[in-house]
């Protein structure tokens, strides 16, 4: 609940609709103060609703991230040779009212279906992270273990359901990689997420490679870039979420690595 709402106050757009309101109402008092923090919290969220704002936030993210083909330098000695594949989760579709209804969300899916044909191209095993996204449904990574068997038809070694954030999905998945002796995997998510899952699995201890499903277009301008739309509000939240968490991240990563998950 804390974290929901520090995401909210922190990361745009929702917050500047509050640093509007501030603005509005320190204009009683500083009219001249009061409206220039609201004129630039609204052109804020004008410029976020503008496609081509987050189509550049998010390509920064993608930027210099090796697509998944490019692992196969790692067999010449360029970089560690990859022991297992990790795919992170991501959402989940309550399908029902009950528990087992529940599916993997859209953004799941296409990471297993990345996830799955690269295990299918290396024959490396693979791990699913991913805890309990909604108090009805079970946690994620059940929901992708079932899926990449039954849609895929290429089971999961190992179930990872108890972490809740990307530095849990490192620090747990570590530990139970440790104990098989793995410490080189290849990392399956989005190109967005890329690189705050790389820090994190690094601070973790693994040797992380990155392999990323498809980048999206590159963003050009054009008229219909720089149309205001309201999903580019939630493009401009996942790019600033992205962004916020890599700085974060790296200070965490600084001040002391990832705790494993707790014995049972």
């Amino acid at each position: 609940m804390l974290s929901a709402i520090a995401t909210v106050l922190l990361v745009p757009p929702v917050n500047l609709v509050f640093v509007a309101l501030a603005g509005m109402a320190l204009a009683r008092f500083r009219p001249t103060a009061g409206r220039r923090l609201t004129f630039f919290a609204l052109l804020a969220l004008l410029l976020l609703a503008m496609p081509i704002v987050p189509g550049l936030l998010l390509q920064g993210l993608e930027r210099g991230l090796d697509p998944p083909g490019a692992q196969s330098g790692a067999q010449s000695g360029a970089r560690p040779v990859p022991q297992a594949i990790v795919i992170l989760g991501a959402d989940a579709d309550a399908a029902g009212s009950r528990p087992e209804q529940a599916e993997v969300g859209e953004l799941t899916l296409q990471r297993l279906r990345g996830g799955a044909a690269l295990a299918q191209a290396s024959g490396l095993p693979v791990l699913v992270t991913g805890g309990v996204v909604s108090e009805a449904g079970p946690p994620v990574a059940v929901l992708m273990a079932r899926s990449l068997a039954e849609d895929f038809g290429t089971p999961a070694r190992w179930v990872e359901p108890a972490s809740k954030t990307t530095w849990e999905n490192a620090a747990f998945s570590a530990a139970m990689l440790r104990r098989e002796g793995i410490g080189t995997v290849l990392l399956v998510t989005h190109p967005w997420h890329m690189r705050r899952a790389l820090i994190a699995f690094r601070a973790a201890g693994l040797a992380a490679l990155p392999a990323p499903l498809p980048p999206e277009r590159p963003p050009h301008l054009a008229w219909g870039t720089v149309v205001p739309r309201i999903s580019a509000w939630e493009h401009s939240y996942f790019a600033l979420h992205e962004w916020i968490g890599c700085a974060w991240y790296a200070f965490r990563a600084g001040i002391a690595p990832p705790a494993a998950a707790p014995s049972r």
